[in-house]
């Protein structure tokens, strides 16, 4: 079993990542982001939108804009991430039922779910947007350097 975040929320930790990794002088354009984080450059402008209206990203339009963080990537966790781009207005699905758990009481799993609903979102604020920057520029560094090897 896997307990996944939405399309939408893995795009918004990507494109903190790529901007944490831009620094905050650069603004970084949408397509640039998209680029590279292989994300829908269209989808992305929404994704971005939420972030800025949560605080979390800037925008600067023009020809020399694009986004920069406002909260330093050493004081934002994914959680705040996550929950500026997710609605939480809607109950989860209930996986016995097929509609929202407690209409007519918690269903027989209900409980499991929640507390790994409760775990995840834990560790989601455990994580600080800097540490997985600075994870993900060693991957990519070491995918790099792994590549020029096979090439060699």
């Amino acid at each position: 079993m896997r307990i996944d975040l939405s399309h939408r929320s893995q795009y918004a930790i990507r494109a903190t990542v790529a901007i944490a990794l831009a620094g905050t002088r650069v603004p970084l354009s949408t397509r640039r982001i998209a680029e590279q984080m292989d994300v829908p450059a269209g989808f992305l402008a929404h994704v971005l939108a939420d972030l800025v209206q949560a605080g979390i990203v800037a925008g600067t339009p023009g020809r020399n804009g694009g986004y920069t963080l406002i909260v330093p990537a050493t004081e934002l966790d994914l959680l705040q991430v996550v929950d500026a781009v997710e609605t939480t207005d809607a109950p989860p699905r209930c996986v016995m039922r097929g509609d929202t758990c407690g209409a007519n009481g918690a269903c027989a799993v209900h409980e499991a779910f929640e507390s790994a609903t409760v775990a995840m979102r834990k560790e989601l604020a455990a994580t600080l947007l800097s540490d997985v920057a600075r994870r993900h520029l060693g991957a990519a560094s070491s995918m790099t350097t792994a590549s020029l090897d096979a090439a060699g």
